[in-house]
């Protein structure tokens, strides 16, 4: 086998003049999968008061809820292409999608926070594995890289803008528990869509640890990845805690402003989109526009500031997501698989650092210190993107 032939290049498709036969049904029921995973991902922002109630720990240790799930996807991502390097795409995310039921379910039942954590390392796992590989299922099938990615993120924003606020406020009417009984029907429904309407999908030839080794000697690449991981830790340096800021400022409009973020998101998935043949523009811009939404968090002066804040927030760091994960596949076009599960990887290690750090910052500090801190890195970032120059790599 040729090294062309082992590193087969996922389709180049012009995605504004190609329209395959089922790509939008097929973008649509992986955006509900990454939905629902994002969902459960993130959910415990918003009942993290009344899960560090129940199971009688403080909010900063609650917040390790998300580290967990991102921690164990952290490990999982760089190794599960080697894992299983001929395995069918389709059926790995249809075990994904049925692994994360599960752990919805042991965090269903949890009688303590260890037990909890199990459930959601459990999570991280599906989570990281689903990323991994639902971008390259996704353009194998549509040939559409742009639509792909905006179908993923479109799914984390709905994930935000439905799923955090309506847990806070379901979470304070049944119980934070109930939430996580809904996740597993959720989950269940976005497997038999994706049953139904994904087709086999073979793994790609050169999938494995040969992939993943030359992918990290791009070092363009792993520089994009350093600054993908300093602007996902600037956000998950506070947004654990996001509820918490918000009662300390606007108790009555809580629901309302965490719905104002989730709208933030939607604007900044589009965003992304639009900016997807901009790239270099796009990945300046996310962690630009989240500096400024952390930064206006900081003031909390009033409402109205904070609204803007939030906004600003949300739209910042949905763009990431979308921006990156077009960036890695760009710098790396004959290993995508490889390149974007690093990008996964960065994200991952930033979300479990930021959640850990973020709950060690607000334990000993306050909720406005780990916003300050999220704020410095995501100019860090915007300045690291603004320097790298995006080349193609061609072997």
């Amino acid at each position: 086998m040729t090294c062309s032939e082992q590193t087969r290049t996922l389709p180049a498709v012009d995605p504004q003049t190609t329209d395959r036969p089922g790509a939008i049904p097929t973008a649509l029921a992986l955006a509900t999968g990454t939905a629902v995973l994002v969902g459960a991902e993130f959910v415990p922002a918003g009942v993290l008061p009344l899960l560090a109630d129940d199971l009688h720990v403080t909010e900063g240790r609650a917040g390790l809820a998300i580290a967990a799930t991102a921690l164990a996807g952290a490990v999982t991502a760089p190794t599960i292409a080697s894992v299983l390097p001929r395995a069918d795409r389709r059926r790995v995310l249809l075990g994904l999608l049925t692994l994360a039921l599960a752990s919805n379910v042991v965090v269903a039942v949890a009688p303590s926070l260890p037990v909890l954590l199990i459930g959601r390392v459990l999570l991280g796992v599906a989570i990281a594995g689903f990323w991994t590989f639902t971008f390259g299922v996704g353009v194998e099938i549509t040939g559409r890289p742009a639509l792909i990615s905006t179908a993923m993120s479109l799914g984390t924003s709905l994930a935000t803008i439905i799923g955090v606020p309506l847990a806070s406020v379901l979470g304070d009417a049944v119980g934070w528990r109930a939430v996580f009984a809904i996740l597993i029907a959720a989950t269940a429904a976005s497997g038999l869509a994706l049953a139904r309407l994904l087709p086999p999908v073979p793994a790609h030839p050169g999938a494995g640890a040969a992939m993943m080794r030359r992918a990290l000697g791009n070092r363009r690449l792993m520089v994009g990845v350093a600054m993908v991981s300093l602007a996902a830790f600037a956000n998950f340096a506070a947004y654990p805690y996001i509820r918490v800021a918000l009662q300390a400022v606007t108790p009555s409009l809580v629901t309302v402003l965490l719905l104002a973020w989730g709208v933030g998101g939607l604007l900044g998935n589009l965003l992304g989109g639009w900016l997807s043949t901009r790239l270099r523009v796009g990945v300046v811009a996310a962690p630009t526009v989240l500096f400024i939404g952390l930064t206006l968090m900081t003031a909390h002066s009033s409402a109205l500031v904070v609204t803007l804040a939030v906004v600003a927030w949300g739209t910042g760091f949905n763009m990431v997501p979308v921006t990156t994960q077009l960036w890695v596949s760009r710098a790396e076009p004959n290993r995508v698989e490889a390149a974007v599960s690093l990008q996964v990887t960065a994200f991952q290690t930033a979300i479990t650092l930021g959640a850990i750090v973020g709950g060690l910052i607000v334990d000993h500090r306050d909720v406005w210190a780990a916003m300050t801190v999220g704020a410095g890195l995501a100019a860090v970032a915007a300045v690291g993107f603004a320097v790298i120059r995006l080349v193609p790599r061609e072997d």
